[in-house]
């Protein structure tokens, strides 16, 4: 009969504030005789398991004692995230230089650091800021070091409860996650806090009459290039923010997004109108570096571009909410329904899978005009 493998596995927990590493297998007299053997083992009935101090010198030992014996398992206890590296300029002096209110508690500066060190984008900061100080502030009376899984779970069933979108509660969870883990050290160490079910929405999409009725609402040449590269590039709105002169490629009717999201570089289409009215704005606006400039030639502002594309619905008396992604998804939706192949449309939005573009397959008309209405029969 073949002898079964023996596995240990090994998991971070914080007991008295003091980081530990957390000993798990099932009942085996081998391993338990090893484990006696280890520097000063401790048991844990809250955690069911052997735990010692979390050491370099103890981690050694775990390893040197298990070899040949049973296999380590390390994914709960080392990560290989790597650093992320964006385009974008990343600014986190303003929650440093904030004035909060009395008795509010803010992100610990290790937090915002580790923040900077890994690159994270602004609005990924922005959001976890948000999120992380949320939940330090709903249990101000204890401790970080001593806000554990239950208290975690309580809180976020208290978002539930308050109706909080799934997107916000997975950014809280990633927050808090990034704390604990990442910030502390401890990868992993909240592996079994349950997340909300994946919503499957489709994607919200305007006509093409919609579209040219916004880009000709707009105030002025600016405005109206911002609204129709946003459509006819299929940009994300950081992606039009981040663009520079050296960016908008002529010749070959191209523009490059570099650093988009998941800090993958692509090319995408340059329309010929686009192009001419470009050509109109850079003489009257003159930008130096950033394709569209606010004050002082810094880079746009990201509310701006919100706010351009409602003055242009309202204008054109368009009730519906556009956003700038509203314009995103329906570049891709009017790709499909003019014939172009998915796998073109991927790489124009900068996809990793397939599978993101197929959604664009619910809400494409022309895959609805080839069906007959039975009531039509």
């Amino acid at each position: 009969m073949e002898q079964k493998t023996l596995q240990v596995n090994l998991k971070h927990l914080l007991i008295k504030k003091q980081k530990h590493i957390g000993i798990q297998f099932y009942p085996n007299k081998v391993l338990q005789a090893l484990v006696k053997e280890l520097p000063e083992p401790k048991w844990s009935d809250h955690f069911n398991m052997v735990y010692l101090p979390n050491t370099k010198d103890n981690l050694n030992a775990i390893f040197r004692k298990f070899k040949g014996v049973a296999w380590i398992n390390t994914s709960h206890f080392f990560t290989n995230r790597p650093i992320k590296y964006e385009s974008e300029l990343m600014d986190v002096e303003w929650f440093r230089k904030r004035k909060p209110k009395a008795n509010y508690r803010v992100c610990p500066e290790e937090f915002l650091q580790k923040l900077e060190l890994k690159k994270y984008a602004n609005n990924t900061v922005k959001t976890y800021v948000v999120c992380f100080e949320a939940f330090i502030n709903y249990y101000s009376n204890y401790d970080l070091l001593e806000i554990n899984e239950g208290l975690i779970r309580n809180y976020l069933q208290r978002l539930v409860q308050e109706k909080k979108s799934n997107s916000y509660i997975n950014q809280s969870i990633n927050s808090i996650k990034f704390y604990y883990e990442i910030v502390l050290g401890m990868p992993n160490r909240f592996y079994s806090i349950e997340r909300p079910r994946n919503e499957s929405k489709l994607p919200k999409v305007i006509s093409k009459e919609d579209v040219k009725a916004i880009i000709n609402a707009t105030n002025n040449i600016k405005h109206k290039c911002i609204v129709s590269l946003l459509y006819s590039a299929g940009l994300r709105r950081s992606e039009l923010l981040n663009l520079k002169l050296v960016d908008i490629d002529s010749k070959r009717m191209l523009i490059r997004v570099d650093g988009g999201k998941g800090n993958k570089d692509r090319f995408t289409l340059l329309s010929e109108s686009v192009l001419k009215d470009l050509r109109v704005y850079f003489k009257e606006y003159k930008p130096r570096k950033w394709l569209f400039e606010g004050v002082n030639c810094k880079q746009y502002a990201p509310t701006s571009v919100v706010k351009i594309i409602k003055m242009a619905c309202g204008k054109a008396n368009i009730k519906r909410n556009v956003t700038p992604h509203v314009l995103r998804h329906s570049f891709a939706t009017h790709l499909l329904e003019n014939g172009t192949d998915l796998r073109y449309i991927q790489a124009l939005l900068g996809h990793s899978s397939s599978k993101t573009t197929e959604i664009y397959t619910h809400v494409a008309l022309n895959n609805f005009n080839k069906i007959k209405n039975p009531l039509d029969f």
